[in-house]
């Protein structure tokens, strides 16, 4: 994969422009109802969150740089949903269902159990066997290829800007699911998750501010000794 998604930490787009401070919400009627037929859907239990990132991640090139934010979003939605057996192409486009769907469980999501669903997430955290091999103040390097290890084009939470360089372990999270398995079906493989510190200098040649400090969390497959 491309990974033309992983945009963090590249040099050369231009300064961030933020909304103004009394922005709305959503700037159109219909971001609110694709930000809440996305997390309806979710509730369905058919996919993992991580296969969801990815399924936005697999959008076209030239779709996702010419889509907006909730248009990825409503784009990734329709393709997971025919994916996953939930609806069909024909049922898209039709806008209704045509036949009861096989692939659902008898699960949704009731108007008084939203904000509570919405408050507390999906927790990743996991009880595990495997041991973490770094500790607070330990010096790592992360790992030179960015891209899943497991799946060739795969989904990966480790950012390509960051891949090489040296920090320093911050804290021990304990055991999360691993995103670049559980995407794809392989099981959540739970393994130590870890804030590793990073200076400006380390990972920008041409930092402004090479002292200043940058906080990633990572997972320990991620990581190599220093």
């Amino acid at each position: 994969m491309s990974r033309l998604h992983d945009m963090g930490g590249r040099l050369g787009d231009g300064p961030v422009q933020p909304d103004p401070e009394r922005a709305p919400v959503f700037d159109k009627p219909w971001h609110a109802r694709a930000l809440a037929l996305t997390l309806a859907a979710g509730g369905l239990g058919q996919w993992p969150l991580d296969r969801m990132r990815h399924q936005r991640e697999c959008l076209s090139p030239q779709d996702y740089m010419q889509f907006s934010y909730y248009e990825k979003w409503l784009s990734g939605l329709a393709d997971i949903l025919v994916g996953t057996g939930v609806v069909s192409v024909e049922e898209l486009k039709a806008g209704c269902a045509l036949s009861p769907s096989l692939a659902l469980k008898p699960r949704k999501l009731k108007p008084d159990q939203v904000q509570k669903v919405l408050s507390s997430g999906g927790p990743s955290l996991r009880e595990t066997d495997a041991p973490s091999r770094f500790a607070a103040g330990d010096r790592v390097n992360v790992r030179q290829r960015a891209e899943n290890a497991l799946v060739p084009q795969g989904h990966s939470r480790l950012p390509a800007y960051i891949q090489g360089a040296e920090g320093r372990v911050l804290c021990d999270h304990g055991a999360h699911v691993l995103p670049d398995s559980n995407a794809h079906g392989l099981g959540e493989a739970p393994e130590p998750l870890y804030s590793v510190v990073f200076r400006h200098g380390d990972v920008w040649a041409a930092s402004a501010h090479p002292h200043d400090e940058l906080v990633l969390d990572m997972w320990q497959s991620y990581l190599e000794e220093a």
